[in-house]
């Protein structure tokens, strides 16, 4: 399994927005990464500025590589249902927030905090738990 670094992760969302705004075509992770991209404009300048942004630690204030690089992880477990169930799921927070985009947003809680309680445990990544916390966002009012 590839394991990026920080510096690898952050650079293909560079790239990405570089090729993007030169008008050269993206492939591969990069073209999922541009999917990511734009749709969060926020994040436009700082993608814009990498030798300010490149090295710049995110203590006190949302990471906007992390929060893309989530996005990126999500949308590959989508795309092979994996872990398995997990499409059903996501399919359930949509119909629930009505919005891909938002419920997107409160799969990506369940995930981070997955990848947290894994690294806190040091233990490998639960998936009932992980499923089960997009079934229960999903039921939630």
């Amino acid at each position: 399994m590839f394991q990026p670094t920080r510096d690898q992760a952050r650079d293909t969302f560079f790239e990405a927005w570089r090729k993007y705004r030169a008008g050269q075509p993206v492939a591969g992770i990069e073209a999922l990464a541009l999917e990511v991209i734009l749709q969060h404009p926020e994040y436009h300048a700082a993608l814009s500025d990498p030798e300010r942004t490149r090295q710049r630690e995110y203590v006190d204030e949302s990471n906007p590589f992390l929060h893309m690089s989530l996005h990126v992880a999500l949308e590959e477990q989508l795309s092979i249902d994996q872990p398995p169930g997990i499409v059903a799921r996501f399919q359930a927070l949509v119909h629930r927030y009505g919005e891909r985009h938002d419920a997107l947003h409160h799969a990506l809680e369940c995930l981070a905090e997955m990848v947290w309680r894994s690294q806190r445990d040091q233990a490998p990544p639960d998936a009932r738990a992980y499923l089960d916390c997009l079934a229960a966002r999903a039921l939630r009012r």
